[in-house]
């Protein structure tokens, strides 16, 4: 006969059946079944206590990149479900599974503007133009292994993205006999052999074909069909904005970033060819520059178009091939495709690189910076100096942008993610996301921020301090935020708005969360900092003070100086 137990402790169990190891959130009186439910298994399911719900969102969201599974992010209503919608946005267009939980009021008090309600469905509006794939409430506490299954399913099938349950507080203890549904595994679409057909046949008819690889549902073992695929067809392979771990930047056939700020050449490539193979990616306004780079609706190059929804082929661009397959299915059919003896675009390939390597090479960049900060040679210093396995994070901001550019990933067919960045741009990232991957891997965790972007999260210092996890923080602090007034200069020069920072004193604010700090005012001083934090036992924050007067754009990287910059900064 079935144990009866609370909805709250069989919701947890529901979870730790699909996998689960971690939950992040911050806790709520409308959910305290839950917790109690987690602490009755706390030897198989951690709840990671959060400060700010923005942050839980953005670590269950890293969680998600990092194992292709939900993230799991619990909130209490109202204010708590609001403040996490930045998290559920990104894992949104950023196609990362994720399942956010949010406590509810109580059913007998529900459509009366209780306190702190807030109608879900039209918040989150789960919809192709929402934050959310699926919003569902469980009313019958009976049902709740049914929703958690379908949740996770509608989570990583398809276009993965995010799902929200909403939770009334008294289905949450009622009392139920009911069982988990067995793990649930994602279902793999496969490639039409009739359009693989086409592609052969158009790859045999192109002389300058170019690969875009990006977008969710990568696995180590869809990546390295990928490498196989280009391999055997001798195709060069530029990776999507923020998706730089797709392909290994090391590769001889890797092409670059196709995203802001991209190369002048590789956006000369992207224009020249005469065939577009875009595998997974959406095709976003970043990565196809505003539009520009592959014009909408219908491109000028020949464009095959693999995603794993259907609803996504034809949205937005009219391709010359179409094909619904879901990453591992499609990079395994690539990887049989039979390639002919010699292929016309072998040059092409090898140009392509060869002008991926000149651009991150700062020698041949010819780079002068106003300031004693060398930011190039530091992203070179990370290099040499981070392990293979090291995982980047950043949010957004003209910071990300060295990283960006200078820094080589390693590639997800080496078997581990190594790049957690926000494709939405979502200011105050990547503390939080380096703070999940350190309690989730353990590996070494590097993030990039800037002074702006750090302050929307860094209270999560504590929350790493909390759980032990180390990460090194890399802040660039300039007094501005940056992007806006690169914007500024170029727009409205000099007439400076709203985009100057008074900050505190960020190493004293770091060693009062727990974490070690150093200040960087010369470039000869990083190489040391960086030794002695990894050498740490716990994180450390290293302050760069950056000159105000380094905007930079990933193309040119040129430093724009102006009055308004040397008064006002």
């Amino acid at each position: 006969m079935t144990q009866e137990k609370i909805a709250g402790h069989l919701l947890v169990e529901c979870l730790i059946v699909q996998g689960v190891t971690h939950a992040f959130g911050v806790p709520g009186e409308s959910y305290l079944a839950v917790l109690d439910g987690f602490h009755a298994h706390a030897d198989q399911l951690r709840f990671v206590t959060n400060r700010q719900e923005g942050g839980a969102a953005f670590m269950a969201e890293a969680q998600g990149k990092l194992t292709g599974r939900p993230g799991v992010c619990f909130v209490t209503r109202g204010p708590g479900a609001t403040n996490a919608s930045i998290g559920l946005h990104t894992a949104f267009q950023d196609s990362t599974p994720m399942v956010l939980f949010v406590g509810d009021v109580a059913s007998d008090a529900r459509d009366r503007e209780a306190f702190q309600e807030v109608n879900y469905l039209s918040f989150f509006g789960a919809s192709t133009k929402g934050m959310a794939k699926r919003v569902e409430r469980i009313d019958d506490a009976r049902r709740i292994p049914e929703y958690v299954a379908r949740a996770f399913a509608t989570a990583m099938n398809g276009r993965p993205g995010p799902v929200v349950l909403v939770l009334p507080e008294d289905m949450l203890t009622q009392t139920v006999s009911a069982e988990p549904l067995p793990r649930v595994e994602p279902v793999q679409a496969w490639s039409d052999p009739g359009a693989l057909r086409t592609l052969r046949e158009l790859l045999l008819q192109a002389e300058r074909p170019l690969v875009i690889a990006g977008g969710g549902g990568w696995t180590p073992q869809a990546a390295a069909a990928l490498q196989r695929f280009a391999e055997n067809w001798q195709l060069p392979v530029a990776n999507a904005f923020r998706f730089q771990d797709c392909f290994d930047n090391h590769h001889p056939n890797y092409a670059g970033d196709v995203g802001l700020g991209i190369s002048p050449a590789l956006a000369a490539r992207v224009r020249e060819s005469d065939l577009l193979i875009a595998i997974g990616p959406r095709l976003g306004e970043a990565t196809t520059g505003g539009y520009t780079l592959v014009e909408a609706p219908r491109p000028k190059q020949k464009l095959v178009h693999i995603h794993a929804s259907a609803e996504e082929l034809g949205r937005v661009y009219q391709a010359t091939l179409a094909i619904n397959a879901t990453m591992n299915a499609a990079a395994r059919s690539l990887e049989v495709l039979t390639a002919p003896p010699g292929v016309a675009w072998g040059q092409w390939t090898l140009a392509c690189h060869a002008e991926f390597d000149a651009n991150v090479d700062v020698a041949n960049g010819g780079i002068v910076l106003p300031g004693r900060i060398d930011m190039p040679a530091i992203v070179h210093t990370l290099q040499r100096l981070l392990p293979a396995d090291a995982v980047l994070t950043n949010g957004a901001g003209n910071f990300a942008s060295w990283v960006h550019r200078f820094f080589k990933y390693h590639g997800l067919a080496k078997g581990l993610k190594t790049q957690l960045a926000p494709t939405n741009g979502a200011m105050g990232y990547g503390v939080p996301a380096g703070i999940a991957a350190a309690i989730l891997t353990g590996r070494t965790v590097f993030t990039i921020a800037g002074d702006g972007d750090f302050l929307m999260n860094g209270q999560e210092l504590a929350t790493a301090v909390q759980h032990g996890a180390k990460s090194i923080i890399l802040l660039l602090n300039n007094g501005t935020y940056g992007t806006i007034r690169m914007h500024q200069e170029r727009e409205y020069p000099g007439h400076v708005s709203g985009s100057s920072l008074a900050n505190p004193d960020f190493c004293a604010l770091a060693r009062a969360y727990g974490y070690g700090a150093e200040c960087v005012t010369h470039t000869a001083e990083f190489e040391a900092a960086l030794q002695r934090a990894l050498a740490a036992p716990n994180g450390t924050l290293i302050e760069v003070w950056l000159d105000p007067e380094v905007i930079t754009t990933r193309s040119t990287l040129s430093a724009i100086r102006s009055t308004a910059l040397k008064t006002q900064a």
